[in-house]
């Protein structure tokens, strides 16, 4: 079954979606009123503000009408209509990320139905004929390589643009930090079987990949509400990286190291809350991330290393006579 209202009884066998995720441009960490109207993406529609386990807000979400080629691994051509679910989402008022994902069916009629049918199915996209599952999940992965195919990654930019294009926004953001982009997708398990992550992969461009496979239906918002979880924490874990690389911990003198990892300490170090907003359904599933490329053992790391550094030069500045 795929999420969002009105969609609950519609049978889907696919699921698909990318997430961007970057650092808010802004010198300040936004309030929750302030992080609302930068959410705001539809007019009389509200953002959904939370306060535990940490804050949270999530826009709207924002419906786009496509008639168009899915990706295919083959080259194959597959032909659907209905319509891509997008949002966006502010965490401590800091880190943004946009999405857009959408779920289809097994099969469809050979012609175009009006809108109507698919507008009162949300986020749902109907082929003409059978929809073969596996190419089109291969070809979702490998993004949208034609012109007139389905691209749900243009659609998630658009909304991210949108939202950094608030003149609310200063475009002072407190460190440099690059953008990331998770795309997934999402298969029927087979009989029998649990739920399970079948791939995830890390390319140099800010490209991350991840295959899953879902028992008992496909549950759209759930799969995407861990796909946004995971592209969290990974651009956490990439960021704390790259400013630990360029800090050259262990290399300098040990104040020149803190200095450049201080907005690590200020902005980053507290962040980290696996699955705090996931399914508890699909918790299973950032288990098997906790063993390999094991998430949290390399941040837990990583932020010791930069603890150590803190009580050196703390020792040191109190023993200088």
């Amino acid at each position: 079954m795929a999420g969002g209202r009105g969609a609950e009884a519609v049978d889907t066998v696919l699921a698909c979606g990318e997430v961007r995720t970057c650092l808010l441009q802004h010198s300040q960490a936004l309030p929750g009123t302030a992080a609302a109207g930068l959410l705001r993406l539809r007019a009389g529609r509200r953002v959904l503000l939370s306060e535990r386990p940490n804050p949270y807000a999530l826009s709207p979400e924002v419906l786009t009408g496509v008639d168009c080629n899915l990706p295919t691994a083959s080259g194959a051509k597959v032909r659907a209509v209905g319509t891509v679910t997008a949002r966006a989402a502010l965490t401590e008022g800091r880190l943004l990320q946009a999405d857009a994902f959408c779920a289809a069916t097994a099969d469809g009629p050979d012609r175009r139905r009006p809108w109507g049918h698919y507008l009162a199915r949300p986020g749902i996209v109907e082929p003409f004929g059978k929809l073969p599952d596996r190419d089109v999940a291969d070809g979702c992965l490998a993004g949208a390589g034609k012109p007139g195919e389905l691209d749900l990654g243009a659609v998630a930019e658009r909304v991210l643009r949108h939202v950094l294009r608030d003149p609310a926004l200063d475009r002072a953001a407190p460190f440099r930090a690059q953008v990331t982009r998770l795309r997934w997708v999402a298969l029927r398990a087979p009989d029998g079987a649990a739920s399970s992550i079948e791939n995830f992969t890390v390319a140099q461009d800010g490209l991350r990949t991840v295959e899953l496979r879902l028992t008992g239906g496909i549950v759209t918002a759930a799969a995407a509400r861990l796909c946004e979880d995971l592209a969290l924490h990974d651009w956490l874990l990439t960021t704390l990286v790259r400013m630990v690389e360029r800090s050259r911990l262990g290399s300098v003198e040990g104040r020149d190291a803190v200095a450049a990892l201080r907005p690590a300490v200020d902005h980053l170090l507290h962040l980290w809350m696996p699955t705090a907003r996931v399914d508890q359904v699909l918790h299973p599933l950032w288990e098997v991330l906790e063993r390999e490329p094991g998430f949290s053992r390399q941040w837990q790391i990583l932020v010791q290393r930069i603890r150590d550094q803190l009580a050196l030069l703390a020792v040191s500045a109190h023993v200088q006579p």
